[in-house]
């Protein structure tokens, strides 16, 4: 059965990378959460998808470089909600029993945060989340990192394109990250594009598609049996998911 993980807490539902989002996508019962961390100046790890405050918050500069009292006044669009943090949005979610994924994001210059990974994996230790959470990442150096410092914690990597070419190719990359990661999530044009090469050298199991948010594409990769897809649209996916189930 493919499993449906609910991007950003379901973007196209609720403001992205929100407390109401992380909360109300639960009642959708999705197979696993995700979202983004960052981490500031100040030592804090601020739930956000990109490396700037512009696009989902009405801050502006760097996420980086905001500080903890502007941070607990700088709201998301669309929303009365301020930036939450990791131990925010965990608390949300720990009563829930299912897989978190977590992005450790890297700044504006496209450089990892140096700590962000033993933050981030302490909170997750401290309660009790290591054994359900997979950390995730597109860059590799930061995998790896993670798995020095928490090899208990299961691990994700995404790859598109641009990726992939940067690690001189596919197949290169497949490679590299093979003992690494647990799932090898793959932008849906990529695996699209390079399935009978990608399902050559890994098991539909270990497989995630991302993002689809369309009826047609979602049943699509449903039909192909992957072994998680990603969604902004998760309500979708789970009643396409119960269809397919119920017609079996």
């Amino acid at each position: 059965m493919t499993l449906i993980t609910g991007h950003r807490g379901a973007r196209n539902l609720w403001p992205e990378n929100s407390l109401e989002g992380f909360s109300n996508v639960l009642a959708l019962r999705v197979d696993a959460v995700e979202f983004d961390v960052h981490m500031t100046d100040a030592g804090e790890l601020i739930i956000i998808h990109d490396a700037t405050l512009e696009r989902t918050t009405e801050g502006r500069g760097p996420v980086r470089a905001i500080s903890p009292e502007a941070r607990r006044t700088t709201r998301l669009k669309h929303s009365d909600e301020t930036l939450p943090t990791l131990a925010d949005v965990l608390d949300v979610l720990v009563p829930a029993d299912l897989p978190l994924h977590v992005e450790l994001k890297n700044d504006e210059a496209g450089d990892p945060y140096d700590g962000i990974v033993a933050k981030v994996t302490t909170q997750l230790f401290d309660r009790g989340l290591a054994q359900r959470s997979y950390l995730t990442s597109f860059d590799v150096s930061v995998l790896k990192e993670c798995r020095r410092v928490a090899p208990g914690i299961k691990r994700l990597v995404s790859v598109n394109t641009a990726s992939a070419e940067r690690h001189g190719g596919l197949s290169r990359f497949i490679e590299t990250v093979d003992e690494l990661v647990e799932i090898v999530a793959v932008h849906h044009d990529l695996l699209e594009a390079e399935w009978a090469l990608i399902t050559d050298l890994l098991p539909l199991e270990r497989l995630c598609v991302w993002t689809l948010n369309d009826e047609a594409m979602i049943a699509k990769w449903l039909e192909r049996g992957i072994g998680h897809l990603t969604s902004d649209n998760p309500d979708k996916a789970i009643r396409l998911r119960q269809t397919f189930a119920s017609a079996a």
